[in-house]
Protein backbone atom coordinates (compact mmCIF):
# COMPACT_ATOMS: atom_id res chain seq x y z
CA UNK A 1 0.00 0.00 0.00
CA UNK A 2 1.44 3.25 -0.80
CA UNK A 3 2.26 6.10 1.59
CA UNK A 4 0.04 8.93 2.12
CA UNK A 5 1.60 11.69 -0.15
CA UNK A 6 -0.14 14.16 2.50
CA UNK A 7 2.55 13.40 4.35
CA UNK A 8 5.33 15.34 2.40
CA UNK A 9 5.90 18.34 4.41
CA UNK A 10 5.20 17.34 7.77
CA UNK A 11 7.42 18.26 10.21
CA UNK A 12 8.05 16.56 13.42
CA UNK A 13 9.15 18.49 16.61
CA UNK A 14 12.84 18.83 17.74
CA UNK A 15 14.44 15.65 19.97
CA UNK A 16 15.89 16.40 23.07
CA UNK A 17 19.68 17.75 23.05
CA UNK A 18 22.31 14.83 22.23
CA UNK A 19 25.82 16.20 23.98
CA UNK A 20 28.55 14.76 21.89
CA UNK A 21 31.66 14.25 24.03
CA UNK A 22 35.08 13.71 23.52
CA UNK A 23 35.04 10.04 23.99
CA UNK A 24 32.17 9.45 21.63
CA UNK A 25 34.17 11.16 18.96
CA UNK A 26 37.18 9.15 19.75
CA UNK A 27 35.42 6.24 19.78
CA UNK A 28 33.53 6.85 16.18
CA UNK A 29 36.95 7.70 14.74
CA UNK A 30 38.56 4.71 15.51
CA UNK A 31 35.84 2.37 14.67
CA UNK A 32 35.88 3.99 11.28
CA UNK A 33 39.77 3.31 10.98
CA UNK A 34 40.26 7.20 10.84
CA UNK A 35 43.35 8.69 12.72
CA UNK A 36 43.11 12.31 11.94
CA UNK A 37 44.34 14.28 15.30
CA UNK A 38 41.51 16.99 14.62
CA UNK A 39 38.83 13.71 16.22
CA UNK A 40 40.78 13.16 19.27
CA UNK A 41 44.04 15.63 20.27
CA UNK A 42 42.61 18.87 21.66
CA UNK A 43 45.21 20.99 20.88
CA UNK A 44 46.09 19.67 17.05
CA UNK A 45 42.29 20.52 16.70
CA UNK A 46 42.76 24.25 18.38
CA UNK A 47 45.84 24.83 15.63
CA UNK A 48 42.97 24.57 12.97
CA UNK A 49 41.16 26.94 14.66
CA UNK A 50 38.37 24.85 16.31
CA UNK A 51 38.14 25.46 19.83
CA UNK A 52 37.78 21.32 20.52
CA UNK A 53 37.98 18.46 18.99
CA UNK A 54 35.23 17.88 15.51
CA UNK A 55 33.44 14.82 14.40
CA UNK A 56 34.34 12.71 11.66
CA UNK A 57 31.82 13.80 8.89
CA UNK A 58 29.35 11.07 9.49
CA UNK A 59 29.22 11.03 12.99
CA UNK A 60 25.74 13.10 12.86
CA UNK A 61 24.58 10.19 11.46
CA UNK A 62 24.12 8.61 15.45
CA UNK A 63 22.26 11.75 16.03
CA UNK A 64 19.91 11.77 12.68
CA UNK A 65 18.78 8.01 12.75
CA UNK A 66 17.55 8.68 16.47
CA UNK A 67 15.52 11.60 14.78
CA UNK A 68 14.38 10.04 11.80
CA UNK A 69 12.73 7.14 14.37
CA UNK A 70 10.06 9.39 15.32
CA UNK A 71 9.23 9.47 11.00
CA UNK A 72 9.45 5.92 11.03
CA UNK A 73 7.42 5.22 13.97
CA UNK A 74 4.22 7.64 13.08
CA UNK A 75 1.65 5.12 13.08
CA UNK A 76 -0.43 7.35 10.98
CA UNK A 77 2.07 7.04 8.12
CA UNK A 78 1.78 3.42 8.10
CA UNK A 79 6.09 2.82 7.22
CA UNK A 80 6.27 -1.07 7.55
CA UNK A 81 9.65 -0.96 8.87
CA UNK A 82 10.57 -4.49 8.38
CA UNK A 83 10.60 -4.12 4.69
CA UNK A 84 12.96 -0.79 4.98
CA UNK A 85 16.21 -0.87 3.63
CA UNK A 86 18.89 2.63 3.95
CA UNK A 87 18.57 4.01 0.11
CA UNK A 88 21.54 6.62 0.57
CA UNK A 89 22.55 9.49 2.91
CA UNK A 90 23.96 13.36 2.60
CA UNK A 91 24.91 15.65 4.92
CA UNK A 92 25.40 19.31 3.85
CA UNK A 93 27.48 21.06 6.84
CA UNK A 94 27.25 24.88 7.73
CA UNK A 95 30.00 23.90 10.78
CA UNK A 96 31.99 20.46 12.29
CA UNK A 97 30.12 18.61 15.09
CA UNK A 98 32.60 19.79 17.61
CA UNK A 99 32.96 18.45 21.39
CA UNK A 100 30.49 19.99 23.85
CA UNK A 101 27.91 20.74 21.21
CA UNK A 102 24.42 19.89 22.41
CA UNK A 103 22.48 19.24 18.74
CA UNK A 104 18.74 18.70 18.33
CA UNK A 105 16.89 17.70 15.31
CA UNK A 106 14.03 18.69 13.83
CA UNK A 107 12.66 16.15 11.03
CA UNK A 108 10.54 16.98 7.63
CA UNK A 109 9.41 14.21 5.33
CA UNK A 110 10.32 15.72 1.68
CA UNK A 111 9.05 13.68 -0.42
CA UNK A 112 7.49 10.25 -1.03
CA UNK A 113 7.65 8.51 -4.39
CA UNK A 114 5.80 4.99 -5.41
CA UNK A 115 8.77 2.96 -7.77
CA UNK A 116 8.15 -0.59 -9.21
CA UNK A 117 5.59 -1.01 -6.04
CA UNK A 118 8.57 0.28 -3.38
CA UNK A 119 7.65 3.31 -1.25
CA UNK A 120 10.77 5.92 -1.25
CA UNK A 121 10.75 8.07 1.52
CA UNK A 122 13.23 11.72 1.30
CA UNK A 123 13.65 13.03 5.09
CA UNK A 124 15.41 16.07 5.92
CA UNK A 125 16.73 16.49 9.28
CA UNK A 126 17.93 19.65 10.31
CA UNK A 127 20.70 20.07 13.24
CA UNK A 128 20.86 23.16 15.42
CA UNK A 129 22.96 23.50 18.37
CA UNK A 130 21.86 24.69 21.77
CA UNK A 131 22.33 28.21 20.38
CA UNK A 132 20.61 27.74 17.67
CA UNK A 133 22.74 27.80 15.29
CA UNK A 134 22.48 25.52 11.82
CA UNK A 135 25.39 22.81 12.03
CA UNK A 136 23.91 20.23 9.35
CA UNK A 137 21.35 18.95 7.40
CA UNK A 138 20.97 15.39 6.36
CA UNK A 139 18.95 14.12 3.77
CA UNK A 140 17.90 10.46 4.38
CA UNK A 141 16.61 8.45 1.88
CA UNK A 142 14.60 5.36 2.95
CA UNK A 143 12.93 2.69 0.66
CA UNK A 144 10.32 0.10 1.70
CA UNK A 145 10.32 -2.55 -0.05
CA UNK A 146 6.96 -3.92 -2.22
CA UNK A 147 5.81 -6.60 -0.28
CA UNK A 148 6.11 -10.03 -2.14
CA UNK A 149 3.39 -11.43 -3.68
CA UNK A 150 1.93 -14.72 -2.40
Amino acid sequence: MALDQSFVGRTYPATEPYEVGREKIREFAEAIGDTNPVYTDPEAAKALGHPDVIAPPTFVFSVTYRAAGAVVNDPQLGLDYSRVVHGDQKFAYARPVRAGDRLSVVSTIESIKSLAGNDVLSVRGDVRDEHGEHVVTAHTTLVARAAEEA
